[in-house]
């Protein structure tokens, strides 16, 4: 049984929000080792086996992601106990995550300030329609929609997009001042310098086997950790007079459930109603927040089966508050179109 409010939730959970130095480098240095391991086990498969290489590409993709988490809490200002290490770390890891660090911070920040909030939809989030707005697209509105929203779109070539390539010259880096874009061309030319380096020093070829998988897949499985994170039944949404941040934090998040080992790859960030009623909680706490209050447990709990009826659900029924298929307005849209 759950008590308290949320903004209470918040202060109860204040002594977690403190990181350990020691803690988070151990943590940083562990992973990245397991993925230099992996990639050069890649490397040494390569001469024998093409299929064991790229199954090799899947424990590395989620350590890819693993970093990436740590990235992550850097920009919360939650992995070192001062911005500048969380700033120099997190700016280096984003070189390997192909993620520009103060950039995707800044964007991150405006997810994290408006989640749930319907008024502040589109920056840092996945689009979301509400049903009267996707009824009030065009056919061709309506087309594009379902398109983005498909899974071939939405897990496959969609995060391999937003990775390879909008995160190379992000528009909205533009209108970010200096530091977006610097954030931008500076990660840009770090990239190319260190994939020119392994490409040097494995060959060109060999690089591209073994690393364009793991790009590809450990976007993937990001995109998709973020999809259940917030895109599943009951999440909540609500108008801004209503809306509120620690409410929609702890009911608007999940609490992804899954083994041991996809946990701990994924670096906790399934406890993500967790993370985003108190950001400055290291990932490797969260674990321990749930073991001392276990009635947060029962909150948007999601195991990996159920997780997987969450990918239909693509619009927010105000009516209804719930996340609905297309099919849930399949008669209406038809009713529309004999009526034109």
């Amino acid at each position: 049984m759950v008590t308290g409010s949320a903004r209470e939730w918040v202060r109860r959970l204040q002594p977690y929000r403190l990181p350990s130095d020691g803690r988070s480098a151990f943590e940083t240095v562990l992973t990245f080792g397991l993925l230099v391991s992996v990639w050069a086990l890649m490397w040494f498969a390569l001469s024998y086996s093409i299929l064991l290489t790229l199954a090799l590409a899947i424990p590395a993709a989620f350590l890819m992601v693993r970093l990436f988490i740590i990235q992550h809490d850097c920009g919360h200002g939650s992995m070192f106990t001062t911005a500048k290490w969380n700033d120099r770390v997190g700016r280096v890891l984003g070189v390997i995550t192909l993620t520009p660090y103060d950039y995707w911070r800044r964007s991150h920040a405006i997810h994290h300030a408006g989640s749930g909030n319907l008024e502040r939809r589109g920056i840092g989030d996945i689009d979301t329609l509400t049903v009267q707005e996707y009824l009030a697209l065009s056919n061709a509105g309506r087309w594009k929609y379902r398109l983005y929203r498909h899974p071939l779109v939405m897990f496959g070539l969609g995060p391999a997009f937003i990775f390879m390539l909008q995160h190379r010259l992000p528009v909205t880096a533009l209108k970010d001042g200096l530091m977006s874009w610097k954030s931008v061309m500076a990660t840009n030319l770090a990239i190319v310098v260190m994939w020119v380096a392994l490409g040097l020093l494995v060959g060109f070829k060999a690089f591209l086997i073994i690393h364009l998988p793991i790009m590809l897949i450990g976007a993937s499985i990001g995109v998709w950790m973020f999809y259940v994170q917030h895109q599943f039944d009951p999440t909540h949404w609500d108008h801004a007079p209503e809306w509120e941040r620690e409410y929609a934090a702890l009911h608007g998040s999940s609490f992804y459930d899954l083994p041991k080992p996809l946990m701990w790859m994924t670096g906790n960030i399934g406890i993500h109603h967790v993370h985003h009623l108190s950001s400055r909680i290291p990932f490797y706490r969260l674990p321990q927040v749930l073991k001392d209050f276990p009635e947060l447990a029962e909150i948007g709990r999601l195991t990996f089966w159920q997780s997987l009826r969450c990918v239909p659900l693509a619009l927010w029924d105000e009516e209804r508050r719930q996340l609905v298929p297309f099919r849930a307005v399949r008669d209406r849209v038809a009713g529309m179109a004999v009526a034109a």
